[in-house]
């Protein structure tokens, strides 16, 4: 026999319909070629497996032995081989047993999740969702191996491994957050008065702490000084409590805070660009339907939190 390379793996559909039916005819027929083909195509076996396979006795054609050995071999590998080229079944979120890893950020783990969860256990009550701090790793190597599905909340302006897919998410008010102590009422900030005020600043997990604002004042020659930095909401609320600095956010983190903390939300200065969150997946998984669906779910909750600031603002 010649080796697997020059062996023409189309053969074995004919081989298995032939030694099946036994006949020429009626295994043309079920492949849906003429019956002058199938002849030559048991030649072409005939030579490449050194083997007759089929001898014509009183009783019609005959498999040898070496053609009845074959057959469950090669049985087995073409419906191995149809089931690896079969489309993806579909996901059945009510009956799966799925546990989802998402990287995210403290936006998305307070405003998001606890929707999430309590959505999810009424239409995916067996799956579980995992929660995690976003790393360098989490937008790179954890991606692509699996370790973590989804990068959900990061600013579309922070720098992202260019294979990646990157896909908006949410785009949301920022407000400005400061303490009832220092700063009693509600109002609107002047610009003027934003950058003279002390600032609680915010850095992704490279440690960039350039984001949408600093570019925004940069374009109008302005700067804001920062006494403290952080990867965390909540620790930007406890600090704004306790000082005299402001913390720009979205709105509904600040929302939250100032139910939980001695803290005023103030309109910030007018045409302050607004922030866009993304979500992100590697491409080897684009296609899994398991996290379509998820993202599905997440897309849900984002468009409802979107709607809610943009109602809250009107």
């Amino acid at each position: 026999m010649k080796s697997l390379r020059q062996f023409d793996l189309n053969l074995l559909v004919l081989f298995e319909a032939l030694v099946t039916e036994r006949h020429v005819s009626r295994a043309a027929e079920k492949v849906f070629l003429s019956q002058s083909a199938m002849s030559h195509a048991l030649n072409r076996l005939r030579e490449q497996l050194d083997d007759p396979l089929l001898i014509r006795t009183e009783k019609g054609l005959q498999p040898t032995a070496r053609a009845l050995d074959m057959l469950p071999e090669v049985r087995a590998a073409l419906r191995q081989i149809e089931r690896a080229l079969a489309p993806p079944t579909q996901f059945d979120p009510t009956t799966s047993d799925r546990l989802f890893t998402v990287a995210c950020t403290d936006y998305f783990e307070a405003v998001i999740v606890p929707e999430l969860i309590s959505h999810l256990r009424k239409v995916a009550p067996q799956i579980t969702v995992e929660v995690e701090v976003i790393t360098e790793d989490a937008s790179q190597n954890d991606l692509e191996n699996r370790s973590v599905d989804l990068v959900v909340g990061m600013d579309a302006t922070d720098i992202v491994p260019h294979h990646l897919v990157v896909e908006p998410w949410v785009t949301e008010k920022l407000v400005c957050l400061l303490g009832q102590q220092e700063h009693p009422g509600t109002y609107q900030l002047s610009l003027e008065d934003y950058v003279k005020l002390p600032h609680v600043v915010f850095f992704d997990q490279t440690g960039d702490n350039a984001s949408t604002i600093d570019h925004w004042l940069k374009e109008r020659e302005l700067s804001r000084h920062h006494i403290a930095r952080t990867m965390n909401y909540m620790a930007a609320a406890k600090i704004v409590a306790r000082t005299d600095a402001v913390a720009t956010l979205p709105y509904h983190m600040a929302r939250l805070f100032s139910q939980l903390f001695p803290v005023n939300i103030v309109t910030p200065p007018e045409n302050m660009p607004a922030i866009e969150m993304t979500m992100i997946h590697h491409p080897l998984f684009s296609n899994d339907p398991a996290l379509i669906w998820l993202k599905q779910q997440i897309n849900l909750f984002g468009q409802q939190v979107q709607k809610s600031a943009l109602k809250a603002y009107q």
